[in-house]
């Protein structure tokens, strides 16, 4: 099953300068592992050095925040659009 996951802007570079990768996979964990198979660089952005996701990297399936369904273990369908979001911080007092 196809399913959409976009990139980033500051993650682009790492992903081969696209906005949108097309991969097959049943959980965002499938995807994730297939994202980073393509894409080497990307890992370490993603991933912390024991292999958990990066408390900064925010993962939704639509409009859900995959911290709220079943993590890596949420299931995918075709068509899905998981988007990256990495966390920001900042503003002013």
């Amino acid at each position: 099953m196809a399913v959409t996951i976009t990139i980033p802007t500051a993650l682009r570079e790492y992903a081969g300068g696209n906005a949108q990768v097309h991969l097959e996979a049943d959980t965002v964990g499938a995807l994730l592992r297939g994202l980073v198979e393509l894409y080497p660089a990307l890992g370490r952005h993603l991933f912390a050095e024991d292999g958990r996701l990066r408390s900064f990297v925010n993962l939704y399936v639509g409009d859900e925040d995959i911290r709220f369904l079943q993590g890596e273990d949420t299931p995918l369908s075709a068509g899905d659009t998981v988007s990256i979001i990495p966390a920001i911080a900042g503003g002013r007092r």
